[in-house]
């Protein structure tokens, strides 16, 4: 494959493509993201569909290409020092790739928001007022460890209408010049500007601080990452930004629960993919059952280190003290805080008090406590009898998500296709004017 992305510009008319290794600048990028945005916007649903299919099919088809480049990167991150759970996250495979390729073919497959009227009325003087779904134009993303990302968000942002305007992480570089080569070069084939993608290749701390502060580009900025990353936003960016928070979850196991249902929920949320942001970092269980259930399920998560208050660690030993902290740590490890509460009431008074607003789930059988826990939990998404690794965009039925919004406004959850647009007004007349 001819790199997309390593070749000269020769002049603006004569390729769509551009050779960021060329030292682009991340300002001369932004640029051409910013004149790409009203071409993507105006894009047919159509041809967006048939790109992103176009796009699946060649992900697949430079599979070599893609994982030989993952393999330097995971090569490279080894001898960095850098830890096993974070190079899972880095990691890819045919089986993630083929997921990629799905969650391209989800996103083709799902409605296009761009145009949907919201709400509408004709007033007394005959204006006819819609709101209507319009793209955001340039959704920047800054990232870290996760190739699959690229795809995603290329998906999410071109099916509504939007430049993705990418930035990925050192450890992650040559993965997400490979990704974003192939995208790129079917996105234009099928069509579309190729600057509806564009990845900048700047890692350096610099460089991400400009990325942030390009106020006369990006539209919306989406951070997905950990502290550090958050905390970067925070402090330096001038765009407008939705914080993809951190996933300190829990799981309450009521008094009242299935055993063998809890089981199998805890097990799931905590180990079945420990490294992201949707497995559980902490289980809470009712005085009531603690007895009984602690040690079955201690049992079931052998190979994860526990941690807890002194009541869990008394009814099983093999539960360290926890630190301070501890409660309120996401570990993205095979490590889990335990606390043992008195009632429904603590179970959602310590939650509230340390998680990170992302999610959360109860295992009851009562449904008075499950509509308390819905009601009073603060969180993105609340989950009752099931893990909590279904906070997903595609598991939830909306294809690859962006991420998973821990703010308020003006999204909250997962991020699809309806996120990633803005509903403005559209008033058409007959010659009204105000009296």
């Amino acid at each position: 494959m001819t790199s997309v992305i390593s070749q000269e510009l020769a002049t603006p008319e004569s390729s769509p493509k551009f050779n960021s290794r060329s030292k682009f600048t991340v300002a001369e990028l932004g640029d051409r993201a910013k004149t790409a945005a009203p071409q993507v916007a105006a894009v047919a649903t159509s041809v967006k569909n048939a790109a992103l299919l176009l796009g699946a099919e060649r992900l697949l088809e430079h599979s070599d290409e893609i994982l030989a480049a993952n393999a330097a990167d995971i090569a490279t991150s080894r001898q960095a020092g850098i830890s096993e759970t974070l190079i899972d996250r880095l990691k890819l495979n045919p089986a993630r790739l083929e997921a990629m390729a799905s969650g391209l073919r989800a996103v083709a497959g799902l409605a296009d928001p761009v145009g949907e009227v919201v709400a509408g009325n004709t007033r007394p003087n005959g204006l006819r007022v819609e709101q209507v779904r319009s793209p955001l134009g340039v959704v920047a993303i800054i990232y870290e460890s996760r190739p699959n990302v690229t795809s995603d968000a290329a998906a999410l942002c071109v099916k509504s209408g939007n430049v993705a305007f990418l930035r990925g992480s050192s450890m992650a570089l040559e993965s997400n010049i490979a990704i974003a080569d192939v995208l790129r070069e079917a996105f234009s084939e099928a069509g579309l500007p190729a600057d509806a993608l564009i990845l900048v290749e700047d890692t350096s701390r610099e460089a991400a601080v400009k990325f942030m502060q390009l106020t006369d580009v990006i539209d919306c900025l989406i951070p997905r990452g950990g502290h550090g990353l958050i905390a970067s936003v925070l402090e330096n960016a001038t765009v407008p930004y939705i914080i993809d928070g951190d996933g300190n979850c829990h799981i309450y196991v009521d008094s009242s629960a299935d055993f063998e249902m809890a089981r199998q929920i805890v097990v799931n949320a905590k180990t079945q993919r420990p490294s992201v942001c949707n497995a559980a970092e902490s289980l809470v269980v009712h005085r009531d059952i603690a007895g009984a259930f602690l040690p079955l399920v201690v049992a079931d998560l052998a190979g994860v280190m526990l941690v807890g208050d002194s009541e869990a660690c008394r009814i099983s030993p093999s539960i360290q003290p926890a630190e301070p902290g501890d409660f309120s740590r996401e570990f993205l490890d095979l490590k889990m805080s335990v606390c043992v509460v008195e009632d429904v009431d603590v179970a959602i008074a310590h939650i509230n008090s340390h998680n990170s607003g992302h999610s959360e789930a109860i295992v009851t059988s009562d449904y008075g406590t499950a509509e308390r826990f819905v009601k009073e939990v603060d969180a993105a998404v609340v989950f009752v009898n099931a893990s909590t690794r279904f906070s997903d965009g595609e598991e939830l039925g909306y294809g690859a998500e962006i991420g998973i919004s821990t703010q308020k406004l003006h999204a909250r959850g997962p991020m699809g296709l309806a996120q990633l647009t803005t509903a403005r007004y559209i008033v058409r007349g007959d010659g009204q004017v105000r009296g």
